[in-house]
């Protein structure tokens, strides 16, 4: 390969790879598939996910306290010239032993073989872990519904935006025809004015409404855990959401307190609370260790009393506190006692919460038909007046109030859609559905 082939080469490899680093990441999604995608890369999930693992290594920790714990040490001393003086008998001169340098190494096994403490213990640290588990599913359902919400919010300034760029569109036809016969002196200049306006109108509302959808665009994105500049086709569309959320399936369901996320918290809560007061009442129990110890003596002294191998057991019986492990005992009692009042006013909040809920669904379907019809009837008044203003029937005011009347039942419309998927939304998350 010659020099002037082989710099062709290395550039388009530049090239190249200035290109894929420069591309713009593209995503198309449904709500689903929006919702999948958050759950994996969503940055708070992954804060809870590490807390999770926390708490299972937690117990790994608690349980690994009561298996065999192996240590060994050495030591050197040097008693610096010292002698060690024994008399054997008062009748007869000490002896004295000089105190030579030593050196040891030690092997030192432990095993617990009872203690209350550790079992409860290990039961606690299990219990926390289920615990951490619901706080990440929790989580997940919290994320969830961020993306939804986010998700609707882009759906309904996507259709906004159509809607009102279509009446756009409509009124720029009509101004070019209008502006036309305005010149010839076939309709007054007033009109031809107020037809501007409104135009000009339009048009900043059109870019008005582009903002907020970039911006509603940019919360999805930070929901979905992707990169600002990342482009976002969005799969699904209102209507066919709306034919989902519209159905009464949801409110036929029974509710169960138990298939709520923070219903299922509080009583994981109330059974760490009864581990906590039977841990209390281990502190009363005694506790028993076992121990083997091996000694390897490297320097050995001159009167050596060492045995190179001992075992032994060794029992701790609490037997008098002052009464501090009962009043222990008791504030852990009442803490129970406290956590299984707030579960019972949490059943009665969910209760409340779901009828609140199923009343607020009703009233957004309710007034989603209604403005569904308002809407219609508002186009068919809109295109009457828009055939009676091309006739010179009416004024270009009436056209104008017209078309800002369709335009504020389109709006209300949409609002009332969003009422409704929102509604059922959470009544999903109450369920814990999502």
């Amino acid at each position: 390969m010659n020099m002037n082939r082989f710099k062709i080469l290395i550039a388009l490899v530049f090239l190249i790879g200035t290109s894929r680093t420069g591309a713009q990441e593209s995503l198309s999604l449904s709500l689903e598939e929006a919702r999948k995608h958050a759950l994996e890369f969503n940055k708070t999930l992954h804060g809870s996910a590490l807390a999770m693992e926390k708490a299972r290594q937690e117990l790994r920790e608690a349980v690994a306290n009561g298996l065999p714990q192996i240590a060994a040490t050495a030591d050197y001393s040097n008693s610096l010239g010292a002698v060690m003086s024994i008399r054997f008998n008062e009748n007869l001169p000490a002896t004295e032993i000089e105190m030579k340098p030593t050196g040891n190494f030690y092997l030192n096994v432990n095993q617990l073989l009872f203690s209350g403490n550790y079992i409860v213990g290990v039961q606690m640290a299990r219990l926390s872990e289920e615990l951490s588990r619901t706080n990440l599913q929790k989580t997940e359902l919290e994320v969830a519904t961020q993306v939804s919400e986010a998700y609707y919010l882009c759906l309904m300034a996507r259709e906004s935006r159509r809607i009102v760029e279509q009446n756009l569109s409509n009124l720029e036809s009509l101004y070019t025809k209008t502006a036309a016969m305005g010149k010839v002196g076939m309709i007054e200049q007033t009109d031809v004015d107020q037809l501007q306006v409104q135009v000009m109108a339009m048009r900043n509302a059109v870019s008005a409404i582009g903002r907020q959808e970039e911006m509603a665009l940019n919360m999805l994105r930070l929901q979905l855990g992707v990169a600002p500049t990342t482009r976002l086709t969005l799969s699904a569309s209102l209507d066919a959401l709306m034919n989902d959320a519209s159905g009464a399936g949801l409110l036929t369901v029974p509710f169960d307190p138990d298939k709520s996320v923070d219903y299922r918290l509080m009583k994981q809560q109330e059974l760490l609370a009864g581990k906590a007061v039977n841990m209390q009442r281990a502190n009363a129990l005694p506790s028993l260790g076992a121990f083997y110890r091996y000694t390897y003596q490297f320097i050995e002294p001159n009167f050596n009393m060492t045995p190179p191998n001992m075992v032994g057991l060794q029992l701790n019986v609490p037997l008098f506190s002052s009464g501090l492990r009962t009043a222990q005992t008791r504030q852990a009692l009442i803490d129970l006692k406290s956590l299984r009042n707030q579960i019972s006013l949490l059943e009665d909040q969910l209760s409340l919460q779901d009828q609140q809920l199923r009343t607020d669904l009703n009233n957004a379907l309710e007034a989603y038909q209604n403005q569904r019809q308002s809407v219609e009837v508002s186009r068919r008044v809109y295109q009457s007046l828009k055939l009676k203003y091309e006739q010179g029937l009416i004024s270009g005011l009436d056209l104008i109030s017209a078309d800002n009347n369709y335009l504020k039942a389109e709006n209300a419309y949409l609002s009332a859609m969003l009422d409704v998927l929102n509604a059922r939304l959470r009544m999903e998350k109450l369920y814990g559905t999502l």
